[in-house]
């Protein structure tokens, strides 16, 4: 697990970062000789041998317009180029096609941008994606890679919140306006999944205050949205989670404006077009703004934060959606209390590191193994 960048509690911003082996339980510091200027809001991707990070704020609250490539194997940094980079920004989404990254989207403090670029590190270039047909300009949308397109969505606007996206192909360098017949309502802050061949969205906050419990499976072949069921949907929320097991999406927790957080979710299943509630019995905690992870046969859920942020967690648990069914995750050496990590699936354990508690940002974190139901803190030396 390679981490970059970021910011502390008090606005001093990183360029420094650490590879964890979890097999030996040890951090390796991330050499800084041609380390990108520190930054945090950035976007990262894994092309398979190196990790790209681009864009972002410096502490200075000035938009990135740089980057750079990361290679473990090496530990070595080469920069991105500038020539055709997209202009600096923040809150824009990245992913990753197999060739290239693609960055689109954000804004600078005053813009919206509706511009993004292609970077193949091959040839260390860019090329402008193009604005033609382009979506409007946003932020706090998703992007997901379908087969061969990204497909963007939502958001917030400069005025409002969006309801509208783009499909975008890399090979022709053009757009397809996504339909907007039958498309859920404008939103943010909702939940985006690939299920290979659509992109289902659901949940998300609206304007003013509102949070949906509605959603939309979205056909890039046919370019049409049905509508996901609202029978036995969960109620309402933003600031959740969701899972694609591979047949079905799970969403859990989150938190709505009216109500405050949640332990329950759903359940849903695009080829019946159903919703089945997820169990409370032996639940976590009512809880947002916490991690999911799918290990191919379990959710995994850990953290977050309690009603309009009271609380902070250092609980979770395993959820088997075949069974409906939680365990409890073991409180033997678990990491503390927090908000705002990140979790990641190894093929063996979840690992989750960093993070915000009630006063500090976090430089530690834990291993959890499902298997054995056991956490093992992760390595400080060199962290």
């Amino acid at each position: 697990m390679i981490v970059w960048g970021g910011q502390t509690g008090s606005f001093i911003d990183f360029n420094t970062g650490g590879r964890y082996n979890p097999s030996t339980d040890s951090w390796t510091a991330t050499n800084v000789a041609n380390a990108p200027d520190a930054r945090t809001s950035h976007t990262a991707v894994w092309t398979g041998n190196e990790m790209i990070v681009w864009g972002g704020l410096d502490e200075n609250f000035v938009e990135l317009n740089t980057g750079g490539r990361y290679n473990p194997g090496t530990d070595s940094w080469v920069a991105t180029s500038t020539t055709d980079a997209p202009n600096g920004r923040n809150a824009h989404t990245a992913v990753w096609t197999g060739s290239e990254m693609i960055i689109w989207g954000g804004w600078d403090g005053g813009t919206f941008f509706n511009t993004g670029g292609r970077y193949d590190p091959t040839t260390d270039s860019w090329t402008a994606t193009s604005t033609s047909n382009a979506p409007e300009g946003r932020t706090n949308h998703t992007a997901v890679l379908t087969d061969n397109e990204m497909i963007v969505w939502g958001g917030t606007g400069e005025f409002n919140a969006l309801n509208t996206g783009g499909r975008y192909d890399p090979v022709t360098n053009s757009w397809t306006t996504t339909s907007t017949t039958n498309a859920p309502d404008a939103r943010f802050s909702h939940t985006a999944v690939s299920t290979g061949g659509e992109m289902i969205v659901w949940g998300g906050a609206g304007q003013p205050f509102a949070n949906f419990n509605t959603g939309g499976r979205y056909n890039p072949s046919t370019d049409s949205w049905t509508a996901t069921s609202t029978t036995n949907v969960p109620n309402g929320r933003a600031y959740h989670t969701a899972v694609w097991t591979g047949s079905k999406m799970v969403v859990w927790g989150g938190f709505d404006f009216a109500s405050g957080d949640f332990n329950t979710g759903g359940i849903y299943d695009p080829n019946t077009d159903t919703w089945v509630a997820t169990t409370t019995t032996n639940a976590p905690s009512p809880r947002e703004s916490h991690t999911a992870v799918w290990t191919g046969n379990e959710m995994i859920i850990w953290g977050g934060s309690g009603d309009f942020g009271s609380a902070d967690f250092n609980t979770g648990g395993r959820y088997d959606p075949t069974a409906d069914s939680w365990v409890a995750s073991d409180l033997g050496n678990v990491p503390s209390a927090r908000v705002y990590h990140t979790a990641v699936w190894s093929g063996s354990e979840m690992i989750v590191w960093g993070g915000l508690d009630d006063v500090f940002t976090l430089n530690s974190g834990a291993r959890y193994n499902p298997s054995t139901d056991n956490w093992a803190a992760t390595s400080t030396t060199n962290v």
